[in-house]
């Protein structure tokens, strides 16, 4: 009997995109990463089927589809969207020069949590394309859906760092999922509750650290460490 992808299955996948006729701009194998210089990590990419963790697209695909190989070409509308005019920005020189930068066509900032391209330098305007770089372009995902995850506890790792972000310590016990943090991060974690009984069938709780436990957690956030974390936010933001 064929294995059959159907919504909330969690399956491994492997995947590459690219513009079509051209290059790779993105995936998940190493070796292809390498050829456009782009640094992954060697764990699986494990996704829930019909939960936004992946293009729209590839997961209407998938949804139905046996466990195996896929080429999927997309339009832009399917895809990344059409280039938009609007999203072209004209801003004043003095911008950038306040912030002691020397605008170039082809720099790449954050401006107010958008990404900007600048495409051009006139005098005293610089004009800064917003648009998605793949807005426009036909693009092909070459899609390998390996897999299907049974492992319950592998599942629950996988929504606790996609909908909360981070990395939890977490225990099931009699149909009830508990995530061991801080008590302030209760309320959030009351937000995903209906999501975890959707897809797993499980009960989310939290778990308070105790006083030890959070004294260790903070004895791992070194000065330096956060240091760094505030450089790269504020690295290329105007």
């Amino acid at each position: 009997m064929a294995d059959i992808i159907k919504k909330n299955d969690f399956i491994e996948l492997d995947f590459s995109g690219r513009v079509k006729n051209g290059e790779i701009f993105d995936t998940n194998l190493k070796e292809e990463a390498k050829k456009i210089g782009l640094e992954i990590e060697t764990r699986p990419l494990i996704i829930c089927i019909g939960q936004n963790m992946i293009l729209p697209a590839i997961d209407e695909l998938l949804d139905g589809k046996e466990i195996g190989k896929y080429t999927l070409e997309l339009s832009p509308e399917k895809a990344f969207g059409p280039r938009n005019k609007e999203y072209l920005k004209t801003m004043p020189v003095k911008i950038f020069h306040e912030k002691q930068i020397l605008p170039k066509p082809g720099m790449v900032f954050q401006f107010d949590n958008l990404l900007g391209k600048i495409s051009a330098v006139s005098g005293g305007r610089v004009i800064v394309d917003f648009n998605n770089p793949l807005a426009g372009k036909d693009v092909v995902y070459e899609l390998n859906a390996k897999k299907k995850i049974q492992d319950i506890k592998e599942k629950a790792e996988v929504l606790i760092n996609f909908y909360l972000r981070q990395k939890l310590n977490f225990e099931i016990q009699d149909k009830k999922l508990f995530i061991k943090t801080e008590k302030k991060f209760s309320q959030i974690i009351d937000f995903f509750k209906p999501k975890f009984k959707e897809i797993l069938d499980l009960e989310l709780e939290v778990k308070e650290l105790e006083t030890k436990e959070l004294e260790v957690k903070e004895e791992t956030k070194t000065p330096e460490s956060e240091e760094k974390a505030e450089e790269k936010v504020k690295e290329n933001t105007i």
